[in-house]
């Protein structure tokens, strides 16, 4: 056979994903895109904010000499010093540019951080349910990616994430706001997590990372903040996008940041820099470099978002369903009116709603909902849902 048989492996792990969208497009070309209520997708439908446009603009029309050349390995250094300024501001350490990469993308970030940090058959401890991807992604640098559950809440099972620990330990990844769930992560958690870790370093006689993925750090409701992992515990790398809270997911720009006072932190630097090149990341995009310099704090207008959660919650909960509610990021992760979850989406497909199993994200028995959409397909698709669930009553 010409395809790798890891490869072939990993396309039947994901097939179910393919059916579902592939579904969704037959339904789409039958009855007309309109027709359908497609939640399958973390697709911003806001666009970014005024200011994005007229940085952009601005930039564009300038005559800069060397403006797409090419540039060093972690980015523009003006570039690298305005993120930093962000950071100290936000976090309260001692950022300098130095201690910021930018990526394409927090999918970059996250990779060039397992690149620099895992040895063959190291292990990084993951959160169920969890953002796909990052079973992949550990893999591709050599570790394996150990899935733990979370309380029913879908905070952190502190209890099982002590038991899991091991010597292969190399990292703990966590998603906060979370996708799928919308979890943000309390200051209280991460301080447990971060005791804990710094016990379970010295007794494995290593330093255990915390990896901590943020795109939706500034999509968040009701007044709540999303605390520092970097105030918990100083071996920690922050890996984020400019996707989610500026609605730019196709120009692939995000960033890597070390905590300056992580243990070995201008080497993980230098290893994550030379990862950013032979992986093939090089370089971050070069002009949305230059916009994101002046773009630090801005965001879309959340609120936005949070009426869009808001509608969707009231209507799901008088249909019927049960729920946590989301506290950030644009997913809803309702509870499936039967065990198997997979069945319970085909029927929704019947009601034409596009839904995500959870199984996928690790959390079987439940459905995601991604409420990025215009108001209108949330609206219009409240009675769908409530037809589907009349089954199952």
């Amino acid at each position: 056979m010409s395809v790798a048989g890891k490869m072939i492996a990993f396309l039947e792990r994901s097939s179910w994903i393919r059916q579902m969208f592939e579904a969704g497009n037959r339904l789409k070309a039958e009855i007309g895109a309109e027709n359908v209520f497609d939640f399958s997708l973390g697709n911003p439908n806001l666009e970014p904010p005024p200011l994005f446009r007229s940085v952009l603009e601005s930039l564009v029309i300038q005559d800069t000499e060397g403006a797409h050349a090419y540039m060093p390995n972690a980015g523009y250094a003006a570039t690298r010093e305005a993120v930093a300024g962000y950071l100290r501001q936000i976090h309260g350490a001692p950022f300098e540019g130095k201690h910021v990469i930018m990526t394409c993308g927090a999918a970059g970030a996250l990779n060039i951080a397992l690149k620099a940090i895992l040895n063959p058959g190291d292990e990084v401890l993951v959160f169920r349910p969890f953002f796909v991807e990052y079973t992949f992604y550990v893999d591709n640098h050599g570790g394996t990616a150990v899935t733990i559950p979370s309380r029913a809440d879908f905070s952190m099972d502190m209890e099982a994430l002590e038991t899991s620990i091991s010597k292969k330990t190399a990292a703990v990844l966590i998603n906060s706001p979370n996708n799928p769930t919308g979890k943000v992560y309390s200051k209280s958690e991460l301080d447990v997590l971060g005791s804990l870790l710094e016990r379970k370093s010295r007794e494995t006689g290593r330093t255990l990372y915390l990896v901590s993925d943020e795109p939706y750090r500034k999509i968040v409701y009701d007044g709540l903040e999303v605390p520092s992992p970097f105030q918990s515990y100083r071996h920690s790398l922050l890996a984020t996008s400019y996707s989610k809270d500026l609605s730019l997911p196709g120009e692939r720009i995000g960033y890597l940041a070390v905590h300056p006072e992580a243990e070995d932190a201008s080497l993980v630097l230098d290893a994550a820099i030379l990862a950013n090149r032979i992986l093939g990341f090089v370089n971050a995009p070069a002009l949305m470099q230059r916009v994101v310099q002046y773009l630090q704090g801005a965001s879309v207008d959340v609120t936005a978002y949070q009426r869009k959660r808001d509608t969707l919650c009231a209507g799901l909960s008088e249909a019927g369903y049960t729920f946590h509610k989301p506290e950030g990021a644009f997913y809803l992760f309702p509870h499936s009116p039967i065990p198997d979850d997979v069945v319970f989406v085909r029927e929704l497909q019947k009601h034409n709603i596009l839904a995500v199993p959870g199984t996928g994200f690790g959390g079987p028995g439940h459905f995601r909902l991604s409420y990025c959409v215009d108001d209108g397909t949330i609206e219009r698709s409240l009675p769908r849902f409530k037809e589907a669930l009349k089954p199952y009553r």
